[in-house]
């Protein structure tokens, strides 16, 4: 009889290691921007996996056990081991396809993200594209263990994550407003006191261009009527085809936007700039399809 093999969840192994490194539970979370009870849950997880307690709290610290340090040692040897193929294999030609892994910030719009990603396919080695959409928090803990080549955000790295990372601006578009024909029709004229009490479908709060959106509302004296709050910029989008409000995008997709959704463009601001990052950590870009990405942008991404 086979029994089946028990794999090994690395994610819970890194968040192990974090904790152990600096015997803490709190210093990990700063580390890897992530809430208390997901690094603590995530350790308990492990230790149910390999039926053995790794700490035991000594004050306020958390002290490895005789098992922890030996999972601990074995930790250390397998986080330095992936490091060391990631350097070897970054851009070597072994005739087989280049895998380019790439986190997206949920914030960072869908027709966008095609847009930068598109130079990967035109490269004369072929590549093979892995794409994931998550909260950059999360990504970033993710490029920190060499899960990832790059994350595209509309936004650098936060001060207050502790991962040894580097923003790359890739280029900046000021934002557009767009809206079904009828509210086009009524809501163009007179820009911008025209969108005082205008339905609006924005992002949520926690978005960059939400708040510029609400500061450059508060600069021009305008009360925006919001119908709705989006974390998914191609749901708040659909809505905005269906007629229920104004909803902001980059100028620089604007053809994209107006063809796709079927909607016009209600007016542009001029004032306001959405920048977009490539964050990777190297402090220089070497991998040759985040060099692509990198070049293109900085030449496309324009108004």
């Amino acid at each position: 009889m086979i029994h089946a093999m028990r794999w090994l969840n690395y994610h819970h192994l890194l968040y192990f290691w974090s904790v152990a490194k600096h015997s803490s539970v709190a210093k990990a979370c700063e580390e890897l921007h992530l809430a208390q009870p997901t690094i603590s849950g995530q350790v308990r997880a492990l230790e149910q996996a390999l039926g053995e307690k790794l700490f035991v709290k000594s004050g306020r610290q958390l002290v490895l056990t005789e098992v922890g340090r030996i999972v601990f040692r074995y930790a250390e040897e397998i986080f330095a081991l992936g490091r060391e193929l990631t350097s070897a294999m970054k851009g070597r030609d072994t005739g087989r396809p280049i895998k380019l892994m790439v986190g997206v910030a949920d914030s960072v719009p869908k027709l966008l993200t095609a847009r930068l990603l598109e130079p990967v396919f035109k490269l004369p080695q072929r590549v093979q594209l892995v794409c994931w959409e998550d909260k950059l928090d999360r990504l970033l803990a993710e490029l920190a263990i060499h899960g990832l080549d790059i994350v595209l955000a509309d936004h650098p790295v936060p001060p207050t994550v502790k991962v040894q990372a580097y923003s790359h601006m890739m280029g900046e578009s000021t934002v557009s407003l767009f809206a079904t024909s009828p509210l086009a029709r009524r809501y163009s004229k007179n820009l911008p006191a025209s969108l005082d009490g205008a339905p609006f479908l924005l992002p949520t709060r926690n978005a960059t261009l939400r708040r510029s959106m609400d500061d450059w509302f508060h600069s021009q004296g305008i009360h925006p009527v919001v119908r709705g709050e989006f974390d998914d910029s191609a749901t708040l989008k659909s809505f905005g085809q269906a007629g229920h409000g104004i909803f902001p995008a980059p100028s620089v997709m604007e053809q994209e936007v107006i063809r796709q959704y079927r909607v016009q463009r209600v007016g542009r601001i001029p004032s306001l700039k959405q920048r977009f990052y490539a964050i990777t950590v190297e402090r220089s870009i070497k991998h040759p399809a985040v060099v692509a990405i990198f070049d293109a942008a900085r030449k496309r991404l324009l108004d």
